[in-house]
């Protein structure tokens, strides 16, 4: 059973892709933990849904993560409406998969402006009212293939890698003015996207997982909300993976 703790009790939190999956996962662990809520999401109807799902202290916003101007408007509506940010999720992403020679510009390019940039928008837009504040908490999406690598992947693995990297760098830029940085690198999680696949490729995943099984998405929202909350508090510029010891047998 979920236990609830009340870790965010009073802050504000931003999550972007919020409506679905891991995003909608996370974006109910943080108002258990005690958060007010900002899911922004590129589907509106679909994170208003959510936002009606989950009740008070969650609200939707439209966001293109990939758009300056979008980006912008987001973080000034959710600073409009609750004064601050304390933590920010950039959790939005998408995949284009295609081996090396069959990947298209637009494959790449789409890839790269929602996962990479997107990231560096969102973070570049929301740190310095952190900074302002003195404290506040940032966490990104990687993969355990921005680590590894991955068949089929380069846009994809390019902009996980890419993730882990400004980590480093925001946690080293921001650190001393009270903000930390950090980001989890998930392995096989249970999402719409894998309940498509067909079973023996879920079977050979699972195989590959010492622990025998995909993660949930809960699995990965309670690494957010723990990175998300003072509990974390001296951690700073790290991966945490959410793998069920996948890279072990890498």
């Amino acid at each position: 059973m979920e236990t609830k703790t009340g870790r965010l009790n009073g802050k504000v939190a931003l999550i972007t892709g919020g409506a679905r999956g891991i995003g909608r996962a996370t974006a109910s662990k943080l108002k258990e933990e005690g958060a007010r809520v900002a899911i922004a999401d590129r589907d509106l109807a679909a994170a208003q849904a959510t936002a009606q799902e989950l009740g008070d202290g969650v609200f939707a916003l439209e966001l293109d993560v990939a758009d300056a101007a979008s980006v912008k408007s987001v973080v000034a509506q959710v600073l409009e409406r609750c004064g601050r940010i304390d933590v920010l999720i950039n959790n939005a992403g998408i995949t284009r998969d295609a081996s090396l020679g069959k990947t298209t510009d637009e494959q790449w390019d789409s890839v790269i402006a929602v996962n990479l940039t997107g990231t560096f928008l969102m973070t570049r837009e929301v740190a310095p009212h952190m900074v302002k504040q003195g404290a506040g908490a940032i966490v990104n999406a990687a993969s355990v293939v921005g680590v590894y690598g991955n068949f089929g992947q380069s846009n994809y693995v390019a902009t996980k890698s890419g993730v882990i990297g400004l980590t480093r760098v925001w946690a080293r830029e921001l650190g001393r003015k009270g903000v930390r940085c950090n980001c989890i690198a998930p392995g096989f999680i249970a999402t719409d996207m894998t309940a498509a696949m067909p079973e023996e490729v879920l079977a050979g995943m699972k195989q590959r997982t010492p622990l025998g099984r995909l993660g949930a998405p809960e699995d990965v929202a309670r690494a957010y909300a723990f990175l998300a909350s003072d509990e974390a508090s001296f951690i700073n510029g790290q991966v945490l993976g959410v793998d069920g010891g996948l890279v072990l047998g890498t």
